[in-house]
């Protein structure tokens, strides 16, 4: 279906970590798909959902550590399907797992995931879901209970049950996250993923074998030690989200709480890190 869009296209300077901010405060608003260029992203919202003032309470804009300009355009008739064919590319991780569209032909990777690709990120593009990729193709999952935290469009809970783990519980604090996540999970046909709506204090009780958190750094701090509490014995945590630069935070709270370090992949800044427990 075709419908009008204000199309906002935002500048972000430092573009990473500007952009994951920006674009949480959006979710808070009508603002439904969001697009990555290449010096910030794109941001739509339907005309009928518009106003003027849509922006206005936005924090980051008072935050002296970044600059951030924009455009405004009114776009007729958008057509996302098309849209997304012409921005969407399939994702290869290591000749092993590709991440598509529905709109993309099959491949003969091992792990073939398609993610309707309502918003660019989460999608695999992203050097820290790349990372987390890797780190469960590396490992053995078969068999173990899962839980994906920050779930997203759940494409680590979707490869984790590829994988053999079972059951798996994925939860994001997003509506729209939790939406596209229990679609995702029926299109590639998945059977052993729960999804819901909410944060880390929905875990108590729970337990796992292995925890998969791809959020940012300070939401892991805070929620460190609900994960650990949910990590069963011989249990693995899998982290990511921050910079390099914060690594020494997150292995202190580790560390402390007893989990050893046992890997890091890393992508330009970013990284990503097993403990086990």
């Amino acid at each position: 279906m075709a419908v009008n869009y204000i199309g906002y296209h935002f500048k972000v300077e430092p573009k990473d970590i500007g952009t994951e901010i920006l674009i949480a405060e959006l979710g808070e608003k009508p603002f439904e798909s969001f697009i990555e260029t290449e010096e910030g992203f794109s941001a739509y919202i339907q005309k009928n959902l518009w106003t003027e003032n849509v922006l206005d309470d936005i924090q980051l804009f008072e935050n002296e550590s970044f600059n951030i300009s924009y455009t405004v355009e009114e776009i007729e008739q958008v057509n996302w399907n098309e849209e997304w064919e012409k921005n969407f590319e399939p994702i290869d991780v290591d000749g092993i797992c590709h991440v598509r569209a529905p709109f993309h032909e099959k491949t003969d990777a091992k792990f073939d995931i398609v993610i309707e690709p309502k918003m660019s990120f989460g999608t695999g593009h992203h050097e820290t879901t790349h990372m987390m990729i890797q780190h469960i193709l590396e490992n053995n999952f078969e068999g173990k209970k899962t839980l994906d935290m920050g779930c997203g469009t759940a494409i680590l809970a979707i490869l984790a049950e590829m994988k053999g783990a079972k059951p798996i519980d994925a939860i994001d604090i997003d509506n729209w996250c939790y939406l596209n996540s229990i679609e995702n999970a029926e299109r590639n046909n998945c059977s052993e993923i729960s999804v819901y709506e909410g944060d880390a204090s929905i875990l108590p009780g729970k337990k796992y074998d292995v925890i998969i958190a791809n959020i940012n750094r300070n939401i892991l701090l805070n929620d460190m030690p609900q994960y650990v509490d949910c990590l069963n014995d011989n249990g693995e945590l899998y982290l990511s989200g921050f910079y390099e630069e914060d690594i020494e935070a997150i292995h202190q709270s580790c560390e402390s709480k007893g989990l050893t370090f046992v890997k890091k992949h890393q992508r330009n800044n970013w990284v990503a890190l097993k403990y086990v427990n």
